[in-house]
Formats: C-alpha cells, sequence, structure tokens
C-alpha cells in the first residue's frame, strides 16, 4: 500500500498493482508514460508518482499539450525572450524551468506538434534547451511523466508521432484500468464521492445501495471514474438529502438497467420507474402520460425492428391494442402483404376484435354474430 496519502480509491487487482507500481516508480526517476481512456485518473496518477518520490518537495508542473494552441505551446514549455513574437512583452519562464528538481507532467502528449517533438526530445535525451528568442542554452532537472489517451505506436505508423520520441517517453509503460475493469471499486468509489461531496455541500445523502447499487454496476461507464464522480456531485447536489431512487439515475443508466433484467424478473416496480417533481405550476398529466407511454412502445419497437408480435409482448398488450395504439399516432405503415396492405390487415384484426367484445357483452341475442 502507498506510504502517503493517495488520492487514488480501490481495493480491486488492477488498482492494487497499479499502486505496487507506484512506489517502485518512487525509486526511480526514469520517464513514465501513463496511458488509459479518457476519465480513468491519469493525472492523479502522475500526481501519486511525483508525491511518492524523492522529489515530492519541489514542484510539480502540469502542461495540457491539447488545450494550449500549437504556435503558444513551445513558449509555454521553454520560455520566451521579450520581443521575440507579437505579444511577447517581457521575458517569461517556461513550465519546463518552473518544475525544476520536480516532476513536469505533460497530459495529451500525442497532441504535440511533430515540430515541437523535436525539441522535446532533446530535453528528454540532454536536459537542456533554449527559450524562443534566446540563444542561450538552460539546463534543468525535471521528471517527465507523459500522458495520452491515443495509441501511439498508430500515431507513429501514421507519420503523426516521432518514432524515436516514443521510445524516449515509453521507458516505463503504466496502463491505467477502465472502470468498467475494475468495477468491484464502484461502491468504494461512490462511497468517497458522496461523502466528499455532502462535506462540500452540507448535504446527507446516503450512498446508493441495493437496486441502486446495481443499476451503477450494471452500467458500462464510457467516461470512466470522471462520469462517476460528476454523477455522484450531480446527485448530492440535487437530491440534498436521504436515499437514492432509480428516478434519481440518467435515463441512460436506468435504462441499461432495465434491459439487462433477467427473464422472469417480473415487471418493474412503481418504485423503479424514474420520478419526477411536481412542480407548483402543475403538469398536463395527460400529455406526460402519452408521452411515457409512446416512448416505451418506440423502445419496443426499435428492440423489435418494427415486428409487432414481440413488440407487443414485450409491452404486455394485445398485438391489436398496439396497433391501434400506433394507426392514431399515424406510424403504420402501408406495407403490401399478398396485395393487402399492412395497414389494412391491422384494421380489419382490430374490427374483429371490436366485432367479439360486442357479441360477449350482447344480452339476449341468442349468440348472434354480429357482423354488420
Amino acid at each position: 500500500m502507498l506510504t502517503f496519502q493517495s488520492p487514488l480509491v480501490g481495493e480491486s487487482l488492477a488498482i492494487q498493482n497499479l499502486f505496487k507500481t507506484i512506489e517502485k516508480l518512487a525509486q526511480t526517476d526514469s520517464t513514465v508514460l501513463i496511458t488509459g481512456e479518457s476519465g480513468t485518473g491519469k493525472e492523479l496518477v502522475a500526481r501519486a508518482i511525483h508525491e511518492s518520490s524523492n522529489r515530492a518537495s519541489k514542484p510539480m508542473v502540469i502542461v495540457n499539450c491539447g488545450a494550449i494552441p500549437s504556435e503558444l505551446l513551445e513558449a509555454e514549455l521553454f520560455g520566451h525572450m521579450k520581443g521575440a513574437f507579437t505579444g511577447a512583452m517581457q521575458n517569461r519562464q517556461g513550465r519546463f524551468e518552473s518544475a525544476q528538481g520536480g516532476t513536469i507532467f505533460l497530459d495529451e502528449i500525442g497532441e504535440m506538434p511533430l515540430h515541437l517533438q523535436v525539441k522535446l526530445l532533446r530535453v528528454l535525451q540532454t536536459k537542456q534547451f533554449e527559450a524562443v528568442g534566446s540563444s542561450k542554452t538552460i539546463e534543468v532537472d525535471v521528471r517527465i511523466v507523459a500522458a495520452t489517451n491515443r495509441n501511439l505506436e498508430e500515431a507513429v505508423q501514421k507519420k503523426e508521432f516521432r518514432e524515436d520520441l516514443y521510445y524516449r517517453l515509453n521507458v516505463i509503460p503504466l496502463k491505467i484500468p477502465s472502470l468498467r475493469e475494475r468495477k468491484t471499486d464502484i461502491p468504494l468509489l461512490i462511497q468517497h464521492f458522496v461523502k466528499q461531496f455532502n462535506e462540500l455541500t452540507g448535504h446527507s445523502v446516503e450512498a446508493p445501495s441495493g437496486q441502486i447499487l446495481e443499476a451503477l454496476m450494471a452500467y458500462d461507464w464510457p467516461g470512466n471514474v470522471r462520469e462517476l464522480e460528476n454523477l455522484m456531485e450531480r446527485i448530492v447536489i440535487l437530491k440534498g438529502q436521504g436515499t437514492v431512487d432509480l428516478g434519481d439515475l440518467p435515463h441512460r443508466i436506468f435504462q441499461k438497467y432495465a434491459e439487462g433484467r433477467p427473464a422472469g424478473a417480473g415487471a418493474l416496480s412503481a418504485s423503479e420507474f424514474p420520478r419526477m417533481v411536481l412542480p407548483n405550476s402543475g403538469v398536463d398529466l395527460k400529455n406526460i402520460v402519452a408521452a411515457f407511454e409512446n416512448h416505451l412502445i418506440d423502445q419496443a419497437l426499435a428492440r423489435t425492428g418494427n415486428n409487432k408480435n414481440r413488440a407487443s409482448e414485450l409491452l404486455k398488450m394485445n398485438r391489436t391494442t398496439l396497433v391501434e395504439k400506433l394507426r392514431k399516432r399515424g406510424m403504420i405503415i402501408p406495407v403490401s402483404k399478398g396485395g393487402v396492405s399492412e395497414e389494412a390487415l391491422d384494421t380489419m384484426e382490430i374490427n374483429a376484435q371490436a366485432i367479439a367484445a360486442m357479441n360477449s357483452s350482447s344480452n339476449g341475442n341468442g349468440g348472434e354474430i354480429l357482423e354488420n
């Protein structure tokens, strides 16, 4: 386990292996290349590397290479002299010089322009560089930690990234697992973030458990830990207090949970449906119910490829009832079936059902069949 207070949270095998690697990196000044999907916590890992090293008392300087315009990035990294370019009103120290004795974290290194990659390669090799507009060589003692969510090997093949720089950066590769690869850490992360945001806001929201936790565990989290953190912040702020229910979750998570329920699990209970707060001005209940019904019908048709039989089974209703609802919405598409349109077939089916209903409810007609 790390010997300092780590901002990283988790007990999964993947995260424990990451902790062990960081501890080993604390004993060296080797260049590290951190890879992983967006939102996995690459900057947190870079901070952990710095704070566990013998450089912890020195600065850690962060540079997002993708957020700074390419024409300004060189001056940002290496500094510039007064008059070196339009707008350079005075001498300015660069980020490398500011990180003297410490660590410089080059985030989104894959976005660095090719002409600057040459200069960075020189710094890696010699620890020397010149500020823009100066011929004076500056020497620095910094540890370089870089990160990217791009596949740099593919970028090298496409001539979008220098091969020699890639191998200089990739001395110690460190891949951060995605959240879907460490799902057992989700409950710990949820508790951590809910507690953190409760303390920040003064709220008292309970960490999700039971069915809500199941829904959160079933989701794939394409935005990784950052997406989970943002969701917990949103829930704490909007909920304020009490327990979290499915209605507090975004539709994408609720839908994923509903779709993943095993066969035979039964229908969703009333408590499982998304909840909305009744505004002071009131609502048009008829329109809201109709909109929700249409939303579920659309999902059933989309999931079954517009097969009305299968869609009606998913919705636990008669096919003719579904067809009638679609006809009222103008969604019956005329498709020829042996010379008779689907609309005509559906209409005949609806009429037949109506006739049967009338016959069963008629009184004293001796079983007369009403066809006209």
